[in-house]
């Protein structure tokens, strides 16, 4: 027998996707679409928000059945009517956000990740066993130690030890780079693009990321509002030519130039300050920052590094247990009326959880700031014709997709409930200060271009902008000045022109 009929069977499995269409009473979520992942490649699926990639990936899965089409695997049709079938035909799927639990060690989670029937395990058995399974997989972790303990990279590479502990040979990935460093990214599909190439998985990636299509995959499936809008390999297409199909026209990327102020003077000044997370253990560690008129400094560092606690601070839903804030060179304190008074505007992550009242309509949500004030209201009258007339042309210039004024904001889509904050916090012309933390987190491709080209409009109105983000190319795009969040800690500062990817990647990554 020859070598090459030794790999063709030992090959995973071919999986084709033929004509799938899933229906949500009038929605069509999915319209005859296909894809063929071929054994031993490494597969992209492209598209939008909204544009379907889910909605087929759970179809593969057995989450949902499809209203048409069908599934094969190893060139049979299959019915596949929930994810325990899917593992059974060598399927697994690696999902967005860890499902480990901390409190167990990495070797309790594996066995726990496919342990079924006796409640008795066999521990010196099962150590064997896994002990014979991490001299062949691609990731080695230590078996012993807490998954809380691990590195953003070492959670995803057991997300990933899981499934291949499960001897799936298939593997979907959602956006499996969201939390880790560029070197830790970089690593993971690394691993696996080999694991790909000796023909011992085959690997389909939902992912936002370019350069990662280009780097690891072999070829591309784009999705544009649910129907098919293109198919190739990578080698054959460049980046235009893939975002042409995302977006339906070729079009190019705005821009806007960056102006230069003169003698920028200090907005927002942190002088040594300190914040506990809500266990109780340090979160922020005698931080000291200075963000300057006309000026975006951004704040790079994996989930979970005190960030967010930072923009709670600043945002007032978290107390600081050291230092002070200073906005205009004035002690300042996060409440309502110093916020109005200084001119400090926030764009918060999750905006539809922090920033607005899902159940009152867009003209109220965008209210939300101005509501007690003239022409919105006066003596403690509302005028909502005003209101609404306000909203209105807020909808128009900010262009928010949404039936009308009086539509529940949690009713819009994620681009459209971030377009509703941004008009509220930049419609004013006197803003000062500008918070955003992860502004895109989720977002389709237009819905990133617009907002970071009025991220950019207001610094070059002089609004000094504090940019808090777990994407890197998005803080490269945008700030003027970049520092790297560690444990609490400001670990690494630099003009953006300086900024050196290799020793950012490893401060974020705590070295």
């Amino acid at each position: 027998m020859s070598s090459s009929s030794v790999i063709e069977k030992s090959l995973p499995p071919d999986l084709e996707a033929i004509n799938l269409s899933k229906h949500f009473g009038t929605l069509v979520a999915l319209d005859k679409v296909s894809l063929h992942l071929k054994p031993g490649s490494f597969h992209a699926l492209l598209g939008e928000n909204g544009a379907g990639k889910s909605t087929l990936v759970k179809c593969v899965m057995g989450f949902y059945q499809p209203t048409s089409g069908d599934v094969c695997v190893g060139k049979q049709s299959r019915g596949i009517k929930n994810p325990a079938a899917a593992h059974q035909l060598g399927i697994g799927m690696v999902y967005q956000h860890f499902t480990s639990v901390p409190a167990m060690t990495v070797a309790e989670n594996l066995v726990l990740s496919r342990f079924e029937g006796s409640p008795l395990i066999n521990w010196q058995q099962e150590r064997e066993q896994l002990g014979a399974f991490m001299d062949t997989a691609p990731f080695h972790l230590p078996l012993e130690r807490p998954v809380g303990e691990l590195a953003a990279g070492e959670k995803q590479k057991l997300e990933i030890l899981k499934q291949l502990y499960l001897q799936s040979r298939i593997l979907i990935l959602d956006e499996p780079t969201s939390v880790l460093t560029p070197d830790e990214a970089d690593e993971v599909l690394g691993l696996l693009r080999e694991e790909v190439t000796k023909g011992k998985l085959s690997v389909l990636m939902i992912s936002h990321k370019f350069r990662e299509v280009t780097a690891f995959a072999d070829e591309v499936t784009v999705l544009r509002k649910g129907k098919l809008a293109g198919q190739g390999l990578v080698k054959e297409l460049t980046v235009a030519d893939m975002g042409a199909m995302m977006l339906g026209e070729a079009r190019e990327v705005k821009t806007v130039a960056k102006t230069t102020l003169e003698n920028p003077a200090p907005v927002l000044e942190l002088r040594e300050l300190g914040a506990d997370k809500d266990n109780g253990l340090p979160a922020l560690e005698r931080i000291n920052l200075t963000v300057n008129k006309g000026e975006i400094v951004g704040i790079a560092g994996v989930s979970g590094n005190g960030q967010k606690e930072l923009v709670e601070v600043l945002c007032g839903q978290r107390s600081p247990t050291t230092g002070q804030v200073f906005v205009n060179g004035q002690p300042y304190q996060p409440t309502r009326k110093e916020m109005t008074k200084h001119q400090v505007y926030v764009l918060p992550e999750e905006p539809l959880q922090n920033a607005c009242v899902p159940h009152m309509s867009v003209a109220e949500n965008l209210a939300l700031r101005t509501f007690d004030r003239p022409p919105q209201s006066k003596r403690g009258f509302l005028f909502l014709n005003v209101i609404r007339q306000m909203a209105r042309a807020l909808i128009e210039t900010f262009s928010i997709r949404t039936p009308s004024a009086q539509t529940p904001v949690g009713n819009l889509s994620g681009g459209n409930v971030q377009r509703t904050v941004l008009a509220r916090e930049l419609s004013s012309e006197t803003i000062q200060l500008l918070i955003v933390s992860n502004p895109c987190f989720g977002l389709d491709f237009s819905a990133v271009e617009y907002i970071h080209s009025q991220i950019l409009a207001a610094r070059n109105r002089g609004v000094a902008i504090l940019l808090v983000s777990e994407d890197l190319d998005e803080l490269l795009i945008l700030a003027d000045r970049l520092l790297v969040m560690s444990e609490g800690k400001l670990v690494y500062e630099s003009a953006i022109a300086d900024a050196d990817l290799a020793t950012i990647g490893h401060r974020m990554a705590g070295h």
